[in-house]
């Protein structure tokens, strides 16, 4: 059974249970660079809105269209779902199932941390090893109409694989040297939510 977290002490958007174990100076590198993220994720999803009504106004209305603008939007989503990936997972808001975690006492669900992040973590290492094993296939096919190596396309695999997994290793440092504050594993216990209950953020702030 999916539970919703529930609301037992607002976290603010933003801000990551995580922050006590870091450095401050780290912590305002990393959101930099995720609100980066979120810019391209913008600019990516503003690309395909303008290519995909573009081609339907052409098409419709002058009976004509931008053969490459349907090609391009594609890739542009693929771009957007995986780099959305990697900020999604940092406001720790991938489905989850916490039903059984939330029931577990401290030590318990510190256990289960580790057990979920090591999978994830092995997730990625195959994901990544999968992408570079595909390099010299994807590096010799070409797009039909823009003739972009598809490397560029399937090549996000990198940035997902690397992305998520940094993540998850630095909290799983943190977690076995003893500074992942308890905040955060109440979040992954589903046991804390935004102000606006649209998501956590137990990952890296």
């Amino acid at each position: 059974m999916m539970n919703t977290p529930h609301m037992d002490k607002p976290a603010e958007r933003g801000k990551d249970a995580t922050i006590d174990g870091m450095g401050h100076g780290m912590a305002r590198g990393i959101d930099a660079f995720f609100r980066l993220l979120e810019a391209v994720m913008v600019l990516l999803l503003a690309a395909m809105v303008a290519m995909v009504l573009g081609n339907v106004v052409l098409r419709y209305a002058f009976d004509s269209g931008i053969a490459i603008s349907e090609e391009m939007s594609r890739y542009c989503f693929v771009w957007l779902t995986f780099v959305g990936a990697v900020v999604v997972y940092r406001e720790h808001a991938h489905l989850g199932v916490d039903t059984l975690v939330r029931a577990l006492p401290a030590l318990g669900r510190r256990v289960c941390l580790f057990l979920s992040d090591a999978l994830a973590l092995l997730c990625c290492g195959v994901f990544f090893w999968g992408t570079w094993k595909q390099q010299a296939i994807n590096a010799s096919n070409f797009a039909p109409i823009s003739g972009l190596p598809m490397t560029w396309v399937y090549g996000v695999g990198y940035f997902t694989s690397v992305g998520i997994g940094v993540m998850i290793l630095l909290r799983l440092i943190l977690l076995l040297t003893g500074r992942l504050p308890e905040d955060a594993v109440r979040i992954f216990a589903g046991e804390a939510v935004d102000e606006r209950g649209a998501g956590t953020r137990a990952g890296l702030d």
